[in-house]
This record gives C-alpha cells, sequence and structure tokens, in this order.
C-alpha cells in the first residue's frame, strides 16, 4: 500500500509539472516572459529538462530576463546531461561558438554526437560542419560528406535541408569517388543503426 502511495504522489507531482509547463509554454506564446520566466524557474530548479531547457533558450535569447550565455550555458547543460537532445545541440552551438564558456571545439563535438546519435538532424549537419573545418576533429571529408548526407537526409525543413545538400556536394568535389562511396556506405550503416 505504502508503495502505490508513493507512486500516485509521483504522478500527482509529474501531471502538476506538466500542467505548471504547459501554463509557462502558453505565458511565452502570448509574449509574457515575465511569467514564462516565473514558472520555467522552480521546474528547472527541481531537475525538468524540458523547463531547464526552455529556460536556457530566454536566458539565450534576453527574453523576460538580461540576455546571459553563462546561466543559459548553465542550464542547457543540466537538459543536455539529462539526454534532451535540443540542449545537448545548444550545448555543442555554445562550445563552439565560445558563449556563456570558452570556446572548445573538441567538446562542442562532444555534445552534437550525443544529439546526433539521437538522431538530431542539426547536429548531424554540425558533425559535418566540424569534420569538414577540422574543429574538434581531425579534417576528414569522408566523415563531412557522411554526417551532411545523413542531415540531409532527416531535416525536414527545406531551406536547411538544402544547405546540408549544399554542403554535401561542396565537399564531394574535394573528394576522389572512392571516398565518396566510402561516405555513403558509412552514411548507410549509421542510418541502419539510428532509426528514425
Amino acid at each position: 500500500m505504502k508503495i502505490l502511495a508513493a507512486l500516485a504522489l509521483c504522478l500527482c507531482i509529474t501531471t502538476a509539472q506538466a500542467d505548471l509547463f504547459d501554463d509557462a509554454v502558453a505565458a511565452h506564446g502570448r509574449a509574457d516572459y515575465a511569467g514564462a520566466l516565473r514558472l520555467f524557474r522552480p521546474l528547472a530548479e527541481q531537475g525538468y529538462a524540458n523547463a531547464q531547457y526552455n529556460l536556457a533558450l530566454m536566458y539565450i535569447s534576453g527574453q523576460g530576463t538580461p540576455q546571459d550565455y553563462a546561466e543559459a550555458f548553465k542550464w542547457n547543460q543540466l537538459a543536455a546531461e539529462q539526454g534532451k537532445a535540443d540542449a545537448q545541440y545548444n550545448l555543442g552551438n555554445m562550445y563552439r561558438q565560445g558563449r556563456g564558456v570558452p570556446q572548445n571545439y573538441a567538446e562542442a563535438v562532444k555534445w552534437y554526437r550525443l544529439a546526433a546519435e539521437q538522431g538530431y538532424a542539426y547536429a548531424l549537419n554540425n558533425l559535418g560542419i566540424m569534420y569538414d573545418e577540422g574543429q574538434g576533429v581531425l579534417q576528414d571529408y569522408v566523415e563531412a560528406h557522411k554526417w551532411y548526407n545523413l542531415a540531409a537526409s532527416r531535416k525536414t525543413e527545406e531551406d536547411s535541408r538544402k544547405r546540408s545538400i549544399e554542403n554535401r556536394d561542396i565537399v564531394a568535389k574535394l573528394m576522389t569517388p572512392s571516398q565518396i562511396a566510402e561516405a555513403q556506405k558509412l552514411a548507410k550503416q549509421w542510418d541502419k543503426a539510428h532509426p528514425r
């Protein structure tokens, strides 16, 4: 009986968190940024990854609060460590750009890879950029082509998808036919191992 009571309490807290989160999202949608911030913060402090991620976005954009990359980094990191792909991708961007944290390409690659492992298309593309430019990894056009190809196959927005295709095609001009074939083989293997 005690186990059922504890489980019911956990479900109520989760439901209450979800309701507060929905209220925060609605406030943000109405451009009530101060209200959204006030609702997201306690949920973020309780460890709710979606709230941590949204709070980070508000600090990045300066909505309801002064823009603060260090604070955004803190909340993104907490959500990213819980496996939230959007936050992992944003953390990669923050490391790549040196926003809220010293620039560190190797750390950017680490966080992009974690998000990519979950199929996050923008992280796939950014891994392509990192290999293309040799940032945080050795420059490797085969790997760049692979990641751009995977990003293009998984992106849904047409403009973004076209950019990944353009990036892939630019890299392909620097590659031999056997390198392109290898990149395509690696992309197929990765795609098979990471179903959508």
